[in-house]
């Protein structure tokens, strides 16, 4: 008897038609239902009386403490309201992730009150990630934050980084049970852009999703069109925000302590001056690759991820907005480099990374002053067998999708390339043949993602 064949699953492609994001079936008929019922004045209010109201309901508690991020949240509001044209389930989505912040905020306060100790916390060295989107942040902070003495910010963390009513200490299941959920529901939603960001519950994640309790992030302008609260939030002092993503951190290591951490976003390319200010013993890492690669695929995460909450989405707005604020955090973090202190920061080339990630590691760790154990390289080597490329999907996009091309993207951004050397990834790939699996100097096989 002859056995069946079974044929490997097709691999998903992301889509490059912009303008028509994926929904689900059940999401099509819940936004129709709600534009009937945003007719007849039944709609999800997007006020920040009413949200206020409602974290204070959720929580119990009332006091926010200092009260210096209203001024951002009014803004945030207002732009939402009258630029993002969100769908029924886009409101319902901004509506509570504003009231969760807002709740966060509240049980910071109190456990605050509570335990003044948490101020006294020394946070020990951190290490901070700050290259440019999609140039291998992610893959780096994943094999840093494997490090077991490594503290860094989880996913079902960063949704819910204080303990909820009723939680012991030490005991956080119920959240980490509602950032699975919350893993679940994007990839129900937009399967395309799990593809491009995966968003497991216990992987580590970006702490601009920390800075995002002020109201003060690249994050909704990265999910959502807003670009009147960008343009007001680039012309603010983001020192506060700063402190307050300090005070956090305390509660975290609070929770649970590690002997030093890791922190990564692109977000801190804008505010580099505030880091250096605000963050003690911090040293800066700054991955760099070929613009050509990264700013279209950049680009592309950010039209799907806009295409969860709008049917609105314009790729040629985009692609404006974000090659302006992409040239921007090059300048300012260009300029910060030239006055700073150079033992600060360290380089690290996205094409060393893929062939030699446990050298590129040690040089990291090297110029943090922290000893790269065994146990580090073993558990980054696990890393990289698990984190393979396209392991998901495969992320498909063209710069041509957002008004852009090769040409314009390098003539834009030469100054960068020139200041830190940047191959052309083209280049490399016509010249080098290697595979992705690549000899390490320990002799160990190593996998990279190749995700930023």
């Amino acid at each position: 008897m002859s056995k069946k064949k079974h044929k490997a699953p097709k691999l998903l492609e992301t889509s490059t038609d912009y303008a028509n994001p994926y929904r689900p079936l059940p999401v099509s008929i819940f936004n129709r239902v709600g534009r009937m019922a945003r007719r007849l004045g039944l709609n999800n209010d997007l006020s920040v009386g009413s949200m206020i109201d409602a974290s204070r309901k959720k929580t119990g508690l009332s006091d926010f403490g200092d009260e210096w991020f209203l001024e951002p949240l009014d803004v945030l509001v207002r732009s939402i309201n009258d630029e993002a044209q969100l769908t029924p389930l886009g409101r319902k989505i901004q509506r509570s992730r504003i009231v969760s912040a807002l709740s966060a905020r509240l049980r910071a306060e109190q456990l605050l009150r509570a335990h003044p100790e948490i101020h006294d916390i020394d946070l020990g060295k951190i290490i901070l990630i700050a290259g440019l989107q999609r140039t291998g942040t992610t893959t780096l902070h994943r094999l840093i934050a494997a490090d077991p003495r490594a503290r860094a910010l989880l996913s079902w963390e960063a949704l819910n980084p204080l303990p909820l009513r009723r939680e012991r200490k030490g005991d956080p299941r119920r959240r980490m049970a509602h950032g699975k959920m919350a893993a679940r529901a994007i990839r129900y939603l937009a399967p395309e852009f799990f593809v491009i960001h995966p968003m497991e519950y216990d992987a580590p994640e970006e702490d601009v999703l920390l800075l995002d309790l002020s109201f003060m992030s690249q994050a909704p302008e990265a999910t959502m069109h807003v670009p009147s609260y960008s343009s007001w939030l680039e012309q603010q002092d983001h020192t506060k925000s700063y402190e307050y993503l300090v005070t956090l951190l305390k509660i975290l290591h609070w929770q649970r302590p590690g002997d030093f951490w890791v922190l990564k976003t692109p977000h801190h390319m804008e505010h580099l001056d505030v880091v250096v200010d605000v963050l003690s013993d911090v040293t800066i890492v700054q991955t760099h690759r070929d613009p050509k690669k990264t700013i279209p695929s950049f680009m592309s995460m950010v039209a799907h991820g806009r295409g969860i909450t709008s049917d609105h989405v314009d790729p040629g707005k985009v692609g404006a907005h974000w090659m302006r604020k992409t040239l921007r955090m090059m300048e300012r973090s260009l300029a910060v480099r030239r006055a700073a202190d150079d033992g600060t920061f360290i380089d690290v080339s996205y094409y060393n990374l893929v062939t030699d990630p446990l050298g590129e590691l040690r040089r990291v760790y090297d110029a943090a002053g922290i000893e790269f154990a065994a146990e580090a390289a073993e558990a980054s080597k696990a890393i990289s067998r698990r984190d393979t490329k396209d392991r998901h999907g495969r992320h498909v996009y063209s710069p041509a999708s957002f008004g852009l091309d090769d040409q314009s993207i390098d003539e834009a951004t030469e100054f960068y390339r020139q200041a830190y050397r940047i191959p052309h990834e083209d280049a490399i790939r016509k010249e080098d043949s290697r595979p992705t699996a690549t000899t390490t100097q320990d002799g160990a096989s190593l996998r990279t993602a190749g995700r930023g």
